[in-house]
């Protein structure tokens, strides 16, 4: 029996393995980095072990180190969690070197699924279904487009979509060198792209007596830079026929390495009036992120069934029984509008309404709504992981319903001090390609949802705020894991414009007054703006989603008069609620006020982050000071750091020539890379990064000077 168990990870799946062990009474030991000091999952587990450093390459992907700490915490098993060493075989063959209980597949299972290349051939042998494929070197007589992919690889790393032979050798430097970076194996196959495939997958579970389960099939083809952010369980999409192909296929591949644990066979699926094509695409050796929505719907808890296994417990003969559906979605701090730029800060306030759950379903429960998260309110997200905060998972009887549940609750929760694709999130779950269960891999491609209409005229007639064209430090950032995309260089970025901007500045500006009144030290009862003879009218601007956004508004005798807004009246206003009256609708709008830095005093609002929650969205607003003093420019061309990161390449050498959109330099962060392109033609006059230096966001990387 297990009694005390090291999670060998971070985060989210460390909370979400430590929520069992405490149903189970084990004791949990967790280990952290340095930028994990301070993280949820070192404070909830019994015992924690620091890792000195911030790399994961120091920390949560050291064997010996991890090893080191299970044994000097006295704990008698390992569990790996998702990412980092879960499917490293020489990891789960030193931890049982050591002594200790492996909870996952034996490493020889690892091993032969650890290569996608000699992965396929196995389930070739094996009779699962899998597209053709060949070496980097002999990919000119596969039929375009192609898709070049790592064969050590995940999370789309190592993966790039080539169109033409004339792309081929830049897509493979390029994946080859990801490749080597993030798994330490740059090697690469070429296989036919499949477009316009469902990415769906089958959960397996077996124990060591021969026992192999199933527990249906998740769908999880809406996806970003080859990244899942939206899986369900049923498929909504799938015929009876290539259901049990897919589950077959999957008993197969278990039975055919000899699995034991948890673990997910991938395919893509493709139907059309001429039949259907299945390919085996990998099989995840470990738990896997979407597991919640199989756990919702077997009214299992997968975690439990690990540790059972590798406890030697034999599996019941038949699974239990689906009921049911459900719908995850991963909240990531991550700005879609911004080519999906991984987003790094202090996570101010993080509230989901209505959770029935966190880390487990309820049992018996036929309906409700469970978080997962690795962060709370105050957590610091940095640069050295993955920046999915949460995930959040509504199940039910139908569909639909579970859809609208699951928007309702991200719509309405209130996550501060970072930017999230919830909006993004949001509007996949209301659209109706997806209501009608229209979803396949190039959904976000079909799909322009990175943006959204302004809101219909009449509803606040204020100036709607315009962006402003974007510096050029970033134009294309995403190149390197946007695999595939042709996209011209932008020369600029329009953030998208945000239904409910006015109403929510003005909200603020009101919420803002009313603070100042409750600190005035004295004649704190008069109303905000109180003259004997009505003057100029009251002024507040703010930097919103798409520009500056200014407010001028009286409060009279005769109530809140603002100008562009002649349907709107004041119900009530406090520093943290503020009830407006549009066209005869009263809608609340919560207000959230945190200082912009030390010059700020009590209720001096200028460059503070101030967020407006309300029925018509979240936004999030600077407050401009009324006059504001003179700040440095920078010279015209400089490109700046997007983030906090590391300079890993650079491509020009000071004085070249460049094109518009030729890459200059590559950045690390967050587990991916950010590529840095000209903005426009000309002299490179100043390079300031070398390979490996750590740079700050805004940091000067280089300047672009007109040749002319």
């Amino acid at each position: 029996m297990i009694s005390r168990l090291l999670v060998a990870n971070r985060a989210e799946i460390a909370r979400r393995v430590f929520r069992t062990c405490r149903d189970l009474g084990i004791e949990t030991v967790a280990v952290y980095s340095d930028a994990d000091a301070g993280s949820p999952h070192a404070a909830e587990a019994d015992h924690a072990v620091r890792l000195p450093g911030a790399r994961p390459a120091d920390t949560y992907l050291d064997i010996e180190a991890v090893v080191d700490a299970a044994l000097r915490a006295g704990a008698d098993a390992v569990h790996p969690g998702y990412g980092f060493l879960s499917e490293n075989a020489a990891f789960a063959r030193a931890v049982l070197s050591a002594g200790l209980t492996w909870v996952g597949p034996g490493p020889d299972a690892i091993a032969r699924m650890g290569s996608k290349i000699e992965a396929k051939a196995l389930m070739a042998g094996a009779g699962v279904p899998v597209l053709a494929s060949v070496s980097a070197e002999s990919a000119d007589g596969l039929p375009y487009p192609l898709l070049v992919k790592a064969s050590a690889g995940g999370g789309g790393r190592g993966m790039r979509v080539v169109r033409d032979p004339a792309g081929l050798a830049s897509a493979l430097e390029a994946a080859g060198g990801e490749a080597l970076a993030a798994f330490g194996d740059g090697t690469l196959f070429v296989e036919p792209l499949l477009e316009h495939a469902r990415h769906v997958e089958v959960q397996v579970l077996a124990d060591a007596h021969g026992t192999v389960w199933t527990l249906g099939e998740r769908e999880c083809s809406i996806q970003r830079r080859h990244q899942k952010v939206v899986e369900e369980t049923p498929s909504p999409g799938l015929s009876p026929a290539v259901r049990e192909e897919l589950r077959e296929a999957a008993v197969r591949a278990a039975k055919a390495i000899g699995y034991a644990g948890a673990g997910t066979v991938e395919f893509l699926v493709r139907e059309d009036a001429h039949g259907h094509t299945v390919a085996f695409l990998e099989m995840n050796t470990r738990l896997q992120v979407e597991h919640p929505v199989t756990e919702c719907v077997y009214g299992v808890d997968l975690v439990r069934l690990q540790l059972e296994v590798a406890e030697g417990a034999r599996l019941p003969a038949e699974p239990p029984e689906p009921s049911g559906h459900a719908i995850e979605v991963r909240l990531y701090a991550e700005d879609p509008a911004d080519g999906w730029r991984p987003q790094a800060g202090t996570l101010r306030l993080f509230e989901v309404p209505g959770v029935d759950a966190r880390f487990g379903t309820p049992a018996g429960a036929a309906y409700g709504l469970r978080l997962d998260s690795g962060v709370e309110t105050g957590s610091r997200v940095g640069t050295h992981y993955d920046p999915m905060l949460a995930k959040v998972i509504a199940w039910g009887p139908e569909r639909a319903a579970v859809a609208r549940r699951l928007a309702s609750a991200l719509a309405r929760a209130r996550v501060h001090g970072l930017t999230t694709n919830r909006d993004l999130l949001v509007r996949v779950l209301r659209h109706e390609a997806f209501l009608a269960g229209d979803t396949h891999t190039g959904f976000l491609d079909v799909h322009d949802l990175t943006s959204v209409p302004a809101p219909a005229s009449g509803t606040a007639s204020a100036p709607v705020a315009r962006s402003a064209s974007e510096t050029g430090s970033e134009s294309g950032s995403e190149a390197a894991f946007e695999a595939g995309s042709e996209a011209e260089p932008r020369a600029e970025s329009r953030a998208p414009a945000v239904a409910g901007v006015p109403l929510s500045a003005l909200a603020a500006a009101l919420a803002l007054a009313a603070g100042r009144r409750a600190a005035a030290p004295v004649l704190g009862g008069l109303p905000s703006g109180w003259r004997n003879v009505p003057s100029q009218p009251q002024r507040a601007a703010f930097e919103g989603p798409g520009g500056r956004v200014e407010i001028a508004y009286r409060l009279t005798r005769d109530g809140l008069r603002a100008e562009g807004f002649d349907d709107v009246r004041l119900v009530s206003a406090t520093p943290a609620l503020v009830v407006l009256d549009v066209a005869g609708v009263a809608r609340p709008f919560t207000v959230a006020r945190y200082p912009g830095g030390a010059r700020a005093r009590a209720y001096d609002a200028a460059h503070d982050d101030v967020y407006v929650d309300s029925p018509l969205g979240s936004v999030r607003l600077t407050a401009l000071p009324r006059l504001p003093e003179p700040v440095a420019r920078l010279a015209p061309g400089s490109l700046l750091a997007p983030m906090p990161g590391t300079v890993l390449r650079v491509e020009v050498a000071s004085g070249a020539l460049v094109a518009a959109g030729q890459p200059i330099l590559t950045l690390e962060a967050m587990k991916m890379e950010h590529e840095i392109r000209a903005p426009s033609a000309g002299v490179l006059s100043a390079l300031n990064a070398t390979p490996g230096l750590q740079v700050e966001a805004g940091a000067v990387l280089a300047v672009i000077e007109d040749a002319q």
